[in-house]
């Protein structure tokens, strides 16, 4: 009689557990006013033209114009219909209502306009750092004698290898 008694407890705990864990999954409409508010449809225009101009050089026989269209409205739209889950498993309900708090006051408004320049800042930076440090590097190793001149391990048969032409 014990035993059934704590395995409907812990049944119970357990469903009562998860219906609050849906209950606190925020709706479909609290995702996309945080969209809305967030202006990620923006941003995606924003991509958008990333994209045309990446895809105009690498595919330079196709027109812009087929570029800058290829991300519409209707596009954006089925891009946010499908992010909406993707929220609403990694955020409670009231995680988004605390998100929209903070997105619609003054200060989230500044991060959604700065983030991206912020953003694209930092990567270069990033980028003559790990240059940089990729150059100490080799450096380094090169006097160590662990790489040759030209970068290589000198018992490398790439290192070895007779150059054409020799």
């Amino acid at each position: 009689m014990r035993k059934w008694v704590g395995m409907t407890a812990g049944a119970v705990l357990t469903l009562g557990m998860a219906g609050q864990v849906m209950a606190a999954q925020p709706s479909e409409k609290q995702v996309r006013q945080l969209f809305q508010v967030m202006h990620m449809e923006r941003m995606f225009d924003q991509m958008n033209s990333q994209m045309a101009g990446v895809m105009g050089q690498a595919v330079p026989c196709v027109p812009a114009s087929y570029w800058q269209g290829f991300i519409d409205a209707s596009g954006s739209q089925q891009l946010l219909g499908r992010m909406v889950p993707i929220y609403q498993h990694h955020f409670s309900a009231t995680d988004v209502t605390g998100l929209l708090k903070f997105y619609k006051s003054p200060l989230g408004q500044k991060v959604i306009t700065q983030m991206p320049v912020t953003m694209a800042e930092g990567m270069k930076i990033g980028q003559e750092w790990g240059r940089e440090r990729g150059q100490a590097m080799v450096r380094q190793l090169q006097q160590n004698g662990t790489l040759d001149a030209n970068g290589r391990c000198p018992a490398s048969p790439a290192a070895t290898a007779p150059k054409p032409g020799h």
